[in-house]
């Protein structure tokens, strides 16, 4: 006979499986609003760090590589996988788990102290992860474009990657998911005790 499900266990499938959907929407439709030439607006971190904490790392990783995948069948992936595959399908999938498993593990740290102190710091941690590892892809596997962008503009390529491939988007990512994180969070928990 086989055992029934809890309503917690439920919950976190239903739940998992409503923001892996949302998240899923947010990577495709996001890369469609442009700020300037390469940078897209997204808002896909939001639930991603929503899911971390409220499900924890593993859930955070998980939101994160699906937002990964979904950037491949996105109009910018093409630009990226034209300079190099591997570096792409790396770094792309990299960022995105480590930073919903990072904002998790931040999250769980820092939750017993002060909830939503918790999530601002995870809302931080997960744009901060994400960027980084951007860059240090970038720089790993896109030096050469990197490189010859810079040269061309006239700036560092520390000073190009700042303004060509960070830019706004880094800022506006930032800014939403403090924002918006804690507000969802809240919402969830006064949903909670409906």
């Amino acid at each position: 006979m086989q055992a029934r499900r809890t309503k917690p266990q439920t919950e976190t499938l239903v739940l998992t499986a409503l923001l892996t959907a949302l998240v899923a929407v947010l990577s495709y439709f996001g890369g469609f609003i442009k700020i300037g030439g390469l940078a897209s607006i997204s808002l896909t971190l939001v639930p991603v760090v929503l899911g971390a904490a409220l499900l924890g790392p593993w859930v955070g990783a998980w939101l994160g590589g699906v937002s990964g995948l979904v950037f491949f069948l996105t109009a910018d992936a093409a630009f990226w996988f034209g300079l190099n595959v591997f570096g792409t399908v790396v770094t792309v999938l990299v960022k995105g788990v480590a930073a919903g498993l990072c904002a998790g593990l931040v999250y769980k740290l820092l939750e017993g102290k002060n909830r939503y102190a918790a999530m601002v710091v995870s809302a931080v941690v997960a744009p901060v992860v994400n960027t980084g590892i951007f860059l240090i892809g970038c720089l790993i596997f896109f030096m050469d474009t990197v490189s010859s962008g810079a040269a061309g503009e006239g700036y560092s390529v520390f000073a190009y990657l700042m303004i060509a491939f960070v830019g706004l988007n880094f800022v506006f990512e930032l800014l939403v998911n403090v924002i918006l994180s804690p507000v969802l969070l809240r919402v969830t928990e006064l949903w909670k005790k409906r």
